[in-house]
C-alpha cells in the first residue's frame, strides 16, 4: 500500500508542476527581455515609485540583473504565488478526499493514518524537484543569453534555502487540510493565511516598531534579493523554517489520527 499512495498523488502533481514551470519560463523569458532597455532608464523608473514600496518587497540594487530578477520574479511570483499555490493544493489533500469519501477506502486498507498524511506529503517531491531544477536553469541560461551572467551559485542557492520555506507552506496547507471538513474551505484558508503572512511581514518592515510582529512569519526567513545581490546565504534561517515545517507536519498529524471522520 505504501507506494501506490505516493504513486497517485505523484502523478497528480504533475501537472501541475509542469504548468507552473512553463509559466515561470514565460515570466523569466520575459523579464529578462526587457532587462537591458530597463536598466538604462533604472534610476528614472525607481524614483517614480514611493520609497516604501522599496522597503515593502525588500527591492535592491533593481539597476542589476539579479537585483532586477530578484524584484520582479522571486519576491513577488516565487515567495507568494508558488508558496500560496503549495499551500493552497496541500489545503485538499486530505480534506477532499474526505468530502468525496475517498478517505473511508483508503483506510479499509491495511494502512495507518499517519502513513496516509505522510504519502501524500511525500508527492511534494514532485513541484519542489521539478521547479527548483527548471526555473534556476531557465534564470541562469537566460542570464548568459543577454550577456548579463548570474552567479550559478547564487541561483542555486535561492532556490535551494527556498525548499524550507516553501514547506511551511506545505505544512499550513496540510494543517488546515485535517482540521477543516470541506476541502473548498481549507485550500482557500491555507491559501490566504499564506498571503496574509506574507503581508504582515511587508507591513512590519516598514514601522521600526513593528517589525518585531514579522518574527511569526515564514517570509521573514527567506530574503530572495539578499541572496541573489548580496550573495548572503541565510542557513540559520532555513534551519528554522525547516523546524517549524517539522512542527507542522507532526500537528497534522496528531490532527488527522485524532479526529472523528
Amino acid at each position: 500500500m505504501w507506494p501506490t499512495i505516493l504513486e497517485i498523488e505523484s502523478r497528480r502533481r504533475v501537472r501541475g508542476t509542469v504548468i507552473l514551470t512553463a509559466g515561470f519560463a514565460f515570466i523569466t523569458a520575459f523579464y529578462l527581455s526587457v532587462f537591458q532597455d530597463f536598466a538604462g532608464d533604472a534610476e528614472a523608473i525607481a524614483d517614480a515609485f514611493p520609497e516604501f514600496m522599496f522597503e515593502f518587497f525588500g527591492i535592491e540594487a533593481i539597476h542589476t540583473v539579479e537585483g532586477f530578477i530578484a524584484a520582479e520574479v522571486y519576491s513577488f511570483f516565487w515567495v507568494i504565488l508558488v508558496a500560496a499555490y503549495l499551500a493552497y493544493v496541500a489545503g485538499g489533500t486530505v480534506a477532499a478526499d474526505i468530502d468525496t469519501r475517498r478517505m473511508d477506502l483508503l483506510l479499509a486498507n491495511p494502512v495507518s493514518r499517519e502513513s496516509v498524511v505522510l504519502q501524500k506529503l511525500a508527492a511534494f517531491w514532485v513541484p519542489l524537484v521539478g521547479l527548483n531544477v527548471a526555473v534556476p536553469a531557465i534564470v541562469y541560461i537566460g542570464s548568459v543569453l543577454i550577456d548579463e551572467a548570474m552567479n550559478p551559485v547564487a541561483v542555486i542557492m535561492v532556490h535551494l534555502l527556498s525548499i524550507p520555506y516553501l514547506l511551511v507552506c506545505v505544512g499550513i496547507g496540510l494543517v488546515c487540510s485535517v482540521l477543516l471538513n470541506h476541502a473548498r474551505s481549507a485550500r482557500a484558508i491555507a491559501f490566504g493565511s499564506v498571503f496574509l503572512l506574507w503581508l504582515v511581514d511587508g507591513v512590519s518592515r516598514l514601522d521600526p516598531d513593528l517589525e518585531w510582529v514579522g518574527i511569526v512569519t515564514p517570509s521573514r526567513y527567506y530574503d530572495p534579493t539578499a541572496i541573489l545581490v548580496r550573495e548572503e546565504y541565510a542557513f540559520v534561517d532555513a534551519l528554522v523554517l525547516l523546524v517549524v515545517s517539522i512542527v507542522l507536519v507532526s500537528v497534522a498529524l496528531v490532527a488527522f489520527v485524532r479526529r472523528d471522520i
